[in-house]
């Protein structure tokens, strides 16, 4: 029963020659005429009592009522734009209202374009008809206007086509010629203005029937720019169409000379040859292609017609391929600057590094073996990484000397460089032979530390200096740090034994 009365409804409104075009979502152009409708049947079997019909566009999550101006108009069941501007798009519906009750009609999302000013369509305002050549078709213009009597106009890409005046465009043979854009322009005069409102096709003609022959030299012009000694790959490649043809050849020509097979040539040879005939199915099309292979390139090979010749259904087509030296070309100013910046910053870096190096060498150094992890020290059998040698009996006038050697010194090579040193008054214990204790403890270290004053020779001292001496020069086991920590305004005696070592490796000294 209700597809029924939709059907009485639809007939209704075809009889009366204004059927709206049900369209939920709908597209138009900034400054045409356009219009939004609803049949009207949708409200006449309600009710019969007396009811109004209310317009309306959310705004912010809210219905607003749509207010008449000159420039929209609310006529029975249309509502008119007088033309459509940008601010129009959003969702609008009309409303059916008897004071007691409220019923929506019909909903529309309408998106207003802008106008493209370099073309006379948009390419977001058009729909595509593909079809097949050869058969008949027809190209509408309608659901543009409901006033009789307009002026129509088609173009075919921007220009005037043929001067169709009709809502409809027939075809009765279509061929791949046909292809295009068309619109169809119709002229609304209102209220001593003319209007426009505009509808724009794209027609895509497919070619079934086999193409012809074409020839290709793929990736490259007649013309090709190149450089002496550099290897170019010329490309030959033939369209045949939508069916492979057996009798077809496709070959090179040097000068009118067949080129040598690349599978007898040296692959180090520098020479021109010809590679295999190949054939190729891409899709529905079929295609042949040779490569001809120049693997460096010669002065004379300038002057040379490179030929490439399809022969397919007892026909021939050529295309002549030459060389020409290519102009040298300049290095972009991007890569010259950065060059430029580079070589000014390279001496300033060195410096830096140079400079960064020298003043953290140790630093550097301990990293290095932080890092690698190697120590030197590991399986020699010491002990201690250096045995300090100072001043202890004889009085000196300044007792910073002794300070430096019991605690500056040991706070910065053990607490802050990690060394461990030997300190006789620290680490000797009381009791034990005193030359034999100074001769095991140096044996025990791999350095010899004597901070160096004019006091430095006495009792005591004199044992440590010439063991350290003996160890240094004559067995070889120990290096000697000296430390001058106070001037030498007078050269001390040197005890004779360590005269004797003096003389007999002088060299070392």
């Amino acid at each position: 029963m209700t597809l029924m009365i939709f059907f009485v409804m639809f007939i209704m409104e075809c009889a009366t020659g204004k059927l709206c075009p049900l369209r939920a979502s709908i597209d138009v152009l900034e400054g045409e005429y356009f219009f939004l409708c609803y049949l009207e049947s949708r409200h006449e079997h309600f009710q019969e009592e007396a009811y109004i019909i209310n317009w309306y566009k959310e705004s912010a999550g809210k219905q607003q009522l749509v207010k008449e101006t000159h420039r929209i108009v609310s006529q029975m069941n249309f509502l008119e734009f007088w033309p459509a501007e940008l601010s129009d798009s959003g969702n609008y519906s009309v409303i059916h209202s008897n004071g007691k009750q409220n019923l929506t009609i019909q909903k529309w999302a309408l998106n207003v374009l802008e106008r493209n000013k370099s073309s006379c369509f948009n390419e977001n305002h058009l729909t595509t008809e593909i079809k097949s050549a050869g058969t008949g078709h027809s190209l509408k213009c309608s659901d543009l206007s409901i006033y009789e009597n307009e002026s129509i106009t088609w173009y075919k890409d921007c220009k005037n086509y043929e001067h169709e005046t009709e809502r409809e465009l027939n075809f009765r043979t279509l061929t791949v010629q046909h292809s295009g854009i068309y619109t169809c322009k119709i002229l609304i005069s209102h209220e001593g203005r003319i209007y426009h409102s505009t509808n724009t096709i794209k027609l895509v003609v497919e070619e079934d029937a086999p193409e012809a022959v074409t020839l290709e030299i793929v990736g490259h012009h007649e013309e090709i720019e190149t450089e002496i000694g550099k290897e170019e790959i010329l490309n030959c490649t033939g369209f045949l169409g939508y069916y492979m043809q057996e009798d077809v050849s496709l070959y090179w020509l040097i000068n009118q000379t067949f080129p040598e097979q690349c599978t007898g040539i040296p692959e180090n040879e520098p020479s021109i040859c010809e590679e295999e005939f190949k054939k190729l199915q891409l899709g529905n099309k079929f295609y042949v292609t040779r490569l001809l292979r120049i693997k460096k390139v010669r002065d004379e090979d300038m002057h040379h017609n490179f030929t490439c010749m399809l022969q397919a259904d007892e026909s021939t087509q050529i295309k002549i391929v030459k060389l020409k030296k290519g102009k040298t070309q300049d290095l972009p100013v991007h890569i010259f600057t950065t060059g430029m910046v580079l070589a000014l910053l390279f001496p300033f870096v060195v410096v830096a590094v140079v400079f960064l190096f020298v003043m953290f060498r140790v630093d550097f150094v301990l990293f290095y073996r932080d890092t690698c992890r190697r120590d030197d020290t590991a399986g020699d059998g010491k002990e201690y990484d250096a045995f300090v040698s100072y001043l202890k009996d004889c009085a000196s006038p300044i007792e910073d000397e002794r300070e430096f050697a019991l605690k500056i010194l040991p706070m910065i090579l053990e607490e802050n460089f990690g060394y461990k040193l030997c300190i006789f008054e620290r680490d000797v214990f009381p009791g034990g032979a005193f030359v034999d204790d100074i001769h095991s403890f140096i044996d025990k270290s791999r350095r010899l530390i004597i901070i160096l004053s004019q006091n430095y020779i006495s009792d005591r001292a004199i044992y440590e200096l010439e063991s350290g001496l003996h160890k240094a020069l004559v067995e070889r086991k120990t290096k000697i740090i000296l430390i001058e920590y106070m001037p030498i305004l007078e050269k001390p005696s040197v005890p004779d034994a360590s005269k004797a070592y003096q003389d007999k490796d002088q060299r070392a000294l």
